[in-house]
């Protein structure tokens, strides 16, 4: 469900579920992260796509799916300890190990995990009729896949803390506006390309230098928030709202969003 192609010292790394508009199911976890792995260890590749097949980039965590398989949730929420990363957050943060610039390229839909994820890359290009959404809290949770890490170095608190509890999904122009988005084009496949090849004139030594520096100089606490979003997740999955909330949830899986949110 996770497809690796290396072309020309390029890593494209496809979400392979057109079917559910790419939505993640626990082994798509487990291959983004054997994934992110591997190119870790590769020292030729000189830059990493993220994208979704068919129309869509990721609608998202397939709750359903998750939600059938208890110990799936609990192996996405382990970790052995508070501050370090779980499943869940390692196919966020762990685009941020690597030393290389990672590109997220944004197609049709993407919310909630998917997001995320597209949030774990250093630059996201998307084409102007994307959706983006963190759509935790209309199932009653909390966003807890690493994005409060990264999250206050792109946008401004309310800002943030807004996109995260209405749930809804906003434009792709309003999320270019507010920081969420780097660059929107009509190819963003083309735009992404031409930004490597600028990258690809300069020394990969440094670029790798430049993300290690530009990291450090927007620190946050991480360990510290990482252990805040898997504990808060813990409380709200047990938590007798929750299981409202996902019901309700349910009964409105048939909303098109057609006018996204402005604000």
């Amino acid at each position: 469900m996770i497809t690796l192609e290396i072309k020309n010292t390029v890593a494209y790394v496809t979400l392979f579920r057109a079917e559910k508009q790419n939505a993640l199911n626990f082994i798509m976890f487990k291959q983004l992260a054997k994934v992110i792995k591997q190119l870790k260890k590769n020292k030729s590749i000189r830059a990493v796509i993220i994208q979704g097949s068919g129309e869509h980039f990721c609608s998202g965590l397939d709750v359903a799916s998750v939600m059938k398989s208890p110990i799936d949730m609990f192996k996405l929420l382990f970790k052995w300890l508070p501050g370090n990363c779980n499943l869940a957050q390692q196919v966020v943060l762990g685009w941020q190990s690597l030393s290389v610039p990672v590109f997220a390229v944004i197609q049709g839909n993407c919310f909630g995990g998917g997001l995320q994820i597209a949030l774990g890359a250093d630059y996201r290009i998307a084409h102007p009729d994307t959706q983006l959404a963190i759509m935790e809290a209309r199932w009653g949770l909390c966003p807890d896949m690493g994005a409060n890490v990264i999250l206050p170095s792109l946008l401004k608190r309310d800002d943030a803390q807004w996109l995260a509890s209405h749930a809804e999904p906003i434009s792709a122009y309003k999320a270019h506006e507010i920081g969420l988005v780097t660059l929107l084009s009509d190819n963003p496949h083309d735009a992404c390309q031409s930004m490597i090849t600028t990258l690809f004139e300069r020394s990969p030594d440094a670029l790798a230098a430049i993300k290690r520096v530009t990291q450090q100089s927007y620190h946050t606490p991480k360990r510290r928030i990482l252990a805040k979003e898997t504990f808060s997740q813990i409380r709200l999955i047990i938590n007798p709202n929750t299981k409202k909330a996902i019901a309700k949830a349910k009964g409105n899986d048939t909303i098109k969003y057609q006018n996204p949110k402005h604000w």
